[in-house]
């Protein structure tokens, strides 16, 4: 039988969400996964200015909503089945109405699975992307909405909107907290450090700021320089440059998880 391209490599893997998903992707390919999962998604913890959102958009005083991630999207209308499960039809119907503009693919994916898809799909997708293509459009009077990223103010989209002529409105609807405990952060930077870990591909920047702020940053470049580093995408690349790391991967154009284990079994293969 021919050997699994990826045995004998470890993998470390600070995904919550799709956790098992992603693991068992390199799994089949022969890694050894180790699991960290360093932040968790929760629901705000009040769900008032949420279902506000919702109802503003559902009475028509939004023209525009970006959504900046999936996760968002699948929020909001987990709340509104929550708390206010007869509002979601005039939701339903106003977002099909407004201008939807999405930041990479998992926001259009999560409007297709309402059967809905994205007037504006953002290229790159960050925030100096929805920028640039918003530069092209007029918006003076109008109305926007803004689904953080977390609970991440995004000033600089902000301030863009508002001094085009628009009128913002933001909403978070979930929110991140610590994942693993601390003694479990702690081993994964030993691990790295020791040169036990082939590669770590993160894929949301809170991780990579959980992980800097575990332990003093010099310490925890030092451990991230012993191995191969992957991102999903440009801003989980970006928050990895700010603290002075180079995503040695990152998938070109889809950003998701299969791209991205199979750039880590070619690079961990040769």
């Amino acid at each position: 039988m021919e050997p699994k391209p990826l045995a004998g490599r470890t993998v470390a893997v600070p995904e919550t969400r799709e956790i098992e998903v992603f693991a068992a992707m390199l799994e089949r390919r022969g890694a050894r996964v180790l699991r960290c999962p360093l932040v968790a998604i929760r629901d705000a913890p009040d769900p008032a200015p949420v279902l506000e959102f919702a109802a503003r958009l559902g009475r028509g005083e939004l023209d525009d909503l970006i959504l900046t991630t999936g996760e968002g999207l699948r929020r909001i209308l987990q709340c509104i089945e929550r708390h206010a499960p007869q509002s979601r039809e005039a939701f339903l119907a106003a977002l099909a109405r407004v201008r939807r503009i999405t930041r990479g693919p998992k926001p259009a994916r999560a409007l297709r699975d309402l059967g809905l898809k994205p007037d504006i799909a953002v290229s790159p997708p960050t925030t100096a992307g929805i920028i640039a293509s918003l530069g092209r459009e007029s918006l003076a009077g109008r109305r926007v909405g803004v689904q953080l990223y977390g609970t991440e103010p995004n000033r600089p989209l902000i301030e863009f909107l508002a001094g085009g002529g628009a009128t913002v409105h933001m909403v978070a609807p979930y929110v991140y907290a610590d994942g693993a405990d601390d003694a479990a952060v702690q081993r994964l930077i030993a691990r790295l450090a020791a040169g036990e870990v082939d590669a770590i591909a993160f894929t949301s920047t809170p991780q990579v700021e959980r992980l800097f702020a575990s332990a003093p940053p010099p310490a925890v470049a030092a451990a991230l320089g012993r191995t191969l580093v992957a991102a999903v995408g440009p801003v989980v690349a970006a928050a990895l440059a700010r603290h002075g790391i180079e995503a040695c991967l990152m998938p070109e154009e889809s950003f998701f998880l299969k791209p991205l284990t199979t750039l880590l079994e070619e690079a961990l293969r040769a």
